[in-house]
């Protein structure tokens, strides 16, 4: 796969010294983009990267839910019927404890309908995907 934009970018970097000041330095690192297929586990070659995007985005849409119910994470563990450090995994993104059907569980702890839907592929010459739409 070819890079879309190699380059040169600049970045600053500052750090403090000992008398209070602050010492400046711009450098220019050279680096590749390359366009995303869509699923970044696919892009860095991580197994599983289809389970691994759902999971994301599932934990997401509970995120987005605790948040809009303006919950604590103490809070939320005891409606999800966990404890509050694995609420603070779940909200950083730290998945690997979680499978799909516990947070399927979860989405439906806090009010939500999951529906699956199976769908036919309209495009036979393209993988199909898993999605999730939150409504």
């Amino acid at each position: 796969m070819q890079p879309a934009n190699p380059g040169k970018f600049p970045i600053m970097l500052e750090k403090p010294l000992p008398s209070r000041r602050m010492l400046s330095v711009s450098i220019e690192i050279e680096m590749q983009v390359h366009p995303s297929n869509g699923n970044i586990f696919a892009d860095l070659g991580l197994p599983n990267p289809d389970e691994l995007l759902l999971k994301a985005q599932l934990a997401e849409q509970i995120g987005t839910l605790i948040s809009a119910r303006q919950l604590t994470q103490s809070e939320a563990a005891e409606l999800l019927g966990i404890d509050q450090p694995k609420v603070s995994a779940l909200m950083r993104g730290k998945l690997s404890g979680f499978s799909t059907e516990r947070l399927f569980r979860f989405l439906n702890a806090l009010g939500s309908n999951v529906e699956i839907r199976i769908v036919a592929n309209s495009q036979p010459n393209v993988q199909a995907q898993t999605h999730v739409v939150a409504l």
